[in-house]
């Protein structure tokens, strides 16, 4: 039993000898010969590697201290510690003062840790770290720009300023942005408006009265309606006019209406492919010229854009995530809100547009603006007094209302696409062909049919009889 004892605490403190007594880690050896020439000395940096020489030496050497530190173990045994990427010259004296070697440290990056963290942060991506120069060259393909962006960032870490790039993205880097512009516009007004003109002669015709109320105001409009005629400066859709004599007073009764209505349907829809990363431009429209006055007092043109414009930046992620920046716009010239200077009229421009940083998948569509404004006006006007006289107060006083709707939506919709053959595209002039001159002069034909296989024989062959146009309930 005491053997028993004594066994087992002599294990015991056995274990705790190993377990506290501290992890030596080797590092690379290099034997050094004399008279024969030295191998390159690889370092990493922050690690350290061995040197042995056949013979003992007296003196040690390092070029530059800042790239490598050296320490003698024993005389014939000497440690290089890594400290920056670099190249210096390790030089290995004889007791004699004679040369042994020179030895050339090469200090590189760790990139035994460096693959390790690669590892674990990008598992399954082929990527392959090499040094060169004390710096660290990264290559192969790997799935996607963000999975990229995450392996230079990390060698940045472990070689700062000195990472070249030299990976490349797989899978579809191409993305396809369509745009939908979608706007409406309705419009409603209406007026009723009613004028009174009076007129005669007292005092045995020796004074003469007339007046007039709202439209009749004024002598020629008087004149006019007491003649039957509805005076020039009505804009009403309808207006009517009644007149009677009342023994010397003559009455003219003028009732006025309008009543509009009005709808405008605008819709774009631009499709442009950029690659990743690449800005893309789109327009469809013109350039309106407009005169620029200089300090010299001479005028020149500047054109201003006008119609679809589309500037995107897409950035494929990861996988099918899609990153965009997008301008969008549709501008139209307006007569109605231009300026006249001089000899010149330049006319205004509506314009709608956004700009916006989305993210989405491939196919998602994204609503990235909207607008509806709704303009309402009225006006009341009225004869003072008389306009506040039950029934009869309606010949004195006109009313008017107009509201303006608007409803405008932009929706982006990208696609990762790739190229394909020209062949299968169907354009829109393939569906027709010019006629020939029997075609046109004797059987009054102002095309042919196109051609009946392929994709630009599928277009042909769509329908586009029947009526046109739209019918608004």
């Amino acid at each position: 039993m005491k053997y028993d004892r004594f066994i087992k605490a002599a294990l015991a403190g056995l274990t705790l000898a190993f377990a506290s007594a501290p992890v030596s880690v080797h590092g690379e050896t290099l034997s050094i010969l004399r008279g024969a020439p030295s191998s390159a000395l690889q370092v990493p940096m922050n690690r350290a590697v061995v040197v042995e020489s056949d013979v003992p030496f007296a003196e040690l050497s390092i070029a530059n201290p800042g790239i490598a530190d050296i320490s003698s173990l024993s005389d014939r045994t000497i440690y290089v510690l890594g400290k920056e990427p670099g190249r210096t010259t390790l030089t290995i004296l004889g007791a004699d003062g004679s040369l042994i070697t020179n030895v050339e440290v090469h200090v590189t990056p760790d990139i035994a840790e460096f693959k390790e963290r690669l590892e674990q942060i990008l598992p399954g991506e082929p990527i392959e770290v090499r040094t060169a120069n004390s710096g660290i060259v990264l290559s192969g393909t790997v799935s996607s720009i963000a999975k990229l962006d995450r392996a230079l960032e990390l060698a940045q870490r472990y070689a700062p300023d000195r990472v070249s790039n030299l990976m490349t993205v797989g899978g579809t880097q191409q993305v396809m942005l369509r745009v939908q512009f979608a706007e409406m516009q309705r419009s409603v007004s209406q007026s009723l408006s009613s004028s009174l003109a009076l007129g005669g002669v007292g005092l045995g015709g020796d004074l003469g009265v007339s007046t007039g109320t709202n439209t009749l105001n004024t002598s020629g409009a008087i004149a006019n309606a007491f003649t039957g005629n509805v005076p020039s400066t009505s804009q009403n859709n309808g207006a009517m006019l009644l007149g009677f004599n009342a023994g010397g007073i003559e009455v003219g009764i003028l009732l006025e209406a309008l009543e509009s209505r009005g709808m405008v349907r605008t819709l774009a829809e631009p499709n442009l492919t950029a690659l990743s990363g690449q800005e893309a431009r789109f327009l469809a429209g013109g350039e309106y010229p407009v005169p620029v006055s200089q300090d010299s007092g001479t005028i020149t043109i500047e054109y201003k854009p006008f119609g679809v414009e589309l500037n995107f930046v897409p950035r494929v992620v990861d996988g099918d995530l899609i990153n965009l920046e997008i301008e969008a716009a549709v501008s139209s010239i307006d007569p109605s809100n231009g300026i006249t200077q001089g000899n010149f009229t330049v006319d205004a421009f509506r314009r709608r547009e956004t700009s916006t940083t989305v993210e989405m998948r491939d196919g998602e569509s994204f609503a990235i603006a909207g607008l509806l404004q709704d303009d309402f006006r009225d006006l009341a006007g009225q004869v003072p007094w008389l306009g506040d006289i039950p029934v009869l107060g309606a010949l004195f006083r006109s009313a008017d209302y107009a509201r303006q709707q608007t409803e405008l939506v932009i929706i982006v919709t990208p696609h990762l696409v790739t190229p394909t053959r020209g062949e299968v595209y169907a354009l829109p002039t393939d569906r027709v062909r010019p006629p020939s001159e029997a075609d046109l002069f004797l059987f009054g034909r102002v095309a042919n049919d196109g051609p009946t296989t392929g994709g630009a024989g599928e277009v042909a062959r769509q329908d586009f009889s029947g009526s046109y146009g739209y019918v608004l309930d």
